[in-house]
């Protein structure tokens, strides 16, 4: 993949500005360059938990984006950096481009500082990027190796998505959106699972095996590639990959298998870890005892497990983390009781999301399963509208409300009255309701104790459970 042109001299601070600084990747970005010695200021569309860490950081945030925030900054501004959501017509990123201020974007500004971390370690995958980053951090942590991490969410043993650590471990979360994830340089990477997803920037099935083949091409000859032995088109993925290659799964073929899995009264899993490997004579198998639910959560502690030792963590220190892990943000997160009901947010916005989170929940204690669901983008919607409606008839009832819009404007023909039709065509209960008010009155009226309510989706749908635990 192309690459800017300009090279930053990591050990030469300059006063670099970030457009849409607080987004969680771009936030961690500001926050490790401050750390670093930089001045950083940038701006966003509105206040947020991470506008207001960073400014107490002393960074200087603007709220709204106007050309004069960069052109009249003092000192002046010597890189910009910009998100994947950012685009010619924003005011900021014309003037800079006007006036020569070299730019970059996230992902470039990343791989840039990976090649400063001896270990750089990028996970990757359609689903569980997250939670797999949180599970490695962790171990990490209870292993005090002291590494520099960025989660693509709030983690809560860090209170933050951002540790700052000063080892020659750099561990993150790679994106394929866009192609983002071209521009790291990982040494360790991990891809969890291909599927379709972001189609309003990829094509087909056959351009995102095609990311994915090339994010596994970027590794080195001594680097490793730890992926998922159920993914289909494993060997189109890792044809011509120089490095290792170690695959997790189910299967007696896989490097990392898990057997005799599980799950106790909240449905949490556990298994037992089998090696076979060549040398997986000499490990011995191991009992996995994990505070999280669902087959999904098996697979990406296998992962997070194969990265761990790849990095040189000891069995012990590796089961300690996967057992002292319990749950990343917004990841089956119980946020409390209401009125007798559990209520527990995640962001599941994918219908293989959706359908995991879902069994998860069948295997927790409940009367009947209550899913809010806030589809996410138009174009997601179009595509997966009946893969949608078959995940979310894994409730008992479901909430829609209007698709999220995000980044998309309304030009797709589809809503959230479509999948309602096609839920209740498969025999679901479905109702479709305007706005959080009226979603909190009716749930009002329908939950009764012992009810298991979810909120989901990666929009704003957090904020009822919220409301009613208030």
């Amino acid at each position: 993949m192309e690459e800017t042109a300009y090279q930053i001299d990591f050990s030469n601070p300059l006063h670099v500005y970030f457009i849409g600084i607080g987004g969680v990747s771009m936030s961690g970005l500001a926050h490790i360059l401050r750390d670093k010695g930089f001045t950083v200021s940038g701006s966003d569309r509105a206040e947020s938990e991470m506008t207001d860490l960073l400014q107490g950081l002393g960074i200087t945030i603007h709220i709204g984006h106007e050309a004069s925030q960069i052109l009249d900054a003092s000192p002046k501004v010597d890189l910009v950096v910009f998100t994947a959501a950012v685009h010619d017509d924003n005011p900021e990123y014309a003037a800079a481009k006007e006036a020569r201020i070299p730019m970059m974007s996230r992902a470039e500004l990343l791989g840039q500082l990976m090649k400063t971390y001896e270990m750089p370690v990028a996970i990757a995958g359609t689903h569980g990027k997250t939670t797999t980053t949180s599970m490695v951090s962790e171990i990490l942590l209870q292993a005090d190796t002291d590494p520099t991490l960025m989660i693509g969410g709030v983690y809560h043993s860090l209170g933050s998505n951002i540790r700052i650590g000063h080892s020659a471990q750099l561990v993150t979360e790679a994106c394929e959106y866009t192609n983002s994830f071209l521009h790291f340089h990982p040494k360790l990477a991990c891809i969890l699972n291909v599927e379709a997803d972001h189609m309003d920037f990829f094509k087909d099935l056959d351009e995102i095996y095609d990311s994915f083949h090339n994010f596994a091409k970027l590794l080195p000859a001594d680097g490793a590639l730890v992926i998922g032995g159920e993914i289909d088109v494993l060997k189109r993925i890792t044809r011509d990959v120089k490095a290792r290659i170690l695959t997790f799964g189910a299967a007696d073929t896989d490097d990392y298998q898990a057997t005799d899995i599980t799950y106790n009264e909240n449905g949490n899993a556990s298994f037992t870890l089998v090696r076979n490997g060549h040398d997986a004579e000499k490990k011995p198998s191991l009992a996995v005892t994990l505070r999280v639910p669902g087959r999904h959560n098996v697979l990406n502690a296998l992962a997070a497990f194969a990265l761990s030792e790849q990095m040189g963590i000891d069995d012990e220190t590796i089961l300690k983390g996967l057992s002292a892990f319990s749950g990343a943000h917004r990841r089956f997160e119980k946020k409390g009781m209401w009125r007798g009901v559990t209520v527990v947010d995640d962001y599941a916005h994918h219908p293989t999301e959706i359908k995991a989170t879902l069994v998860a929940a069948s295997r927790f204690p409940h009367r009947e399963i209550w899913c809010v669901f806030q589809p996410h983008t138009y174009t997601r919607t179009k595509v997966f509208l009946h893969a949608f409606a078959t995940a979310l008839a894994h409730a008992d009832h479901v909430v829609l409300l209007p698709i999220y819009a995000a980044r998309e404007q309304d030009i797709y023909g589809v809503s959230s009255a479509d999948l309602r039709d096609e839920i209740r065509r498969l025999h679901g209960d479905c109702v479709l309701l305007e706005n959080f008010e009226k979603v909190k009155n009716f749930l009002s009226e329908k939950c009764t104790k012992d009810d298991l309510l979810i909120t989901m989706g990666a929009g704003d749908v957090y904020k009822i459970g919220e409301e009613l635990l208030a």
